[in-house]
């Protein structure tokens, strides 16, 4: 059998075990998938799952981190933010999450958890730019504008907030966070 098969059985079995919650299992799919192929992040991925699971953050961050040197992309980066924020290095976490939406921007995760981690910091102006870009790029545009318009508030930016509340309101009327918003701003 082939090393690549070999690799997609095994990946696909340590997959199964993490769905099932038998975390001794998945670990050991995905120590031989990660032996059949070293040059694939997913192995690396799933046990850093398991590791956050059973609450080993520091071997998590060690294996997302493995993970975004083999393949650097958005779910290794996000990874490494939230095991980061978890530990409070959230200047760290803040600059994973805002790499993982350079690469990708509708990571609805990776957002939430900047915006989040600039409030912690104090750097919500920062936000501004990734909260923009989601806007084209998430499924979730209403609440990404939504979010956009709080920010916007907290900065002293009303009007600005104001008019990203009222198309959210004219596409939806019954949008309870953007009439909340709406009112808060009329106290």
């Amino acid at each position: 059998m082939s090393n690549q098969l070999d690799y997609e059985i095994n990946k696909e079995l340590g997959e199964c075990y993490l769905f099932m919650g038998d975390f001794d299992k998945a670990e050991e799919y995905y120590r031989k998938a990660a032996n059949n192929n070293a040059e694939s992040a997913a192995p690396y991925m799933g046990l850093a799952t398991v590791a956050v699971q059973r609450a080993e953050l520091d071997k998590a961050l060690v294996l997302y981190k493995k993970a975004a040197a083999v393949e650097e992309t958005d779910k290794a980066l996000c990874g490494i933010g939230l095991v980061q924020m978890e530990l409070g290095a959230h200047e760290e976490a803040f600059t994973h999450f805002a790499r993982a939406l350079d690469k990708a921007a509708g990571n609805m995760v990776a957002l939430n958890c900047l915006v989040r981690e600039a409030y912690q910091l104090a750097r919500v102006e920062d936000v501004l730019p990734y909260l923009e870009a989601a806007l084209d790029a998430s499924e979730e545009s209403e609440a990404v504008r939504v979010t956009l318009a709080g920010c916007l508030i907290y900065l002293g930016r009303g009007n600005e907030a104001r008019q990203h509340l009222e198309m959210v309101l004219g596409a939806n009327p019954a949008n309870y966070n953007a009439k909340e918003l709406i009112e808060t701003m009329a106290a």
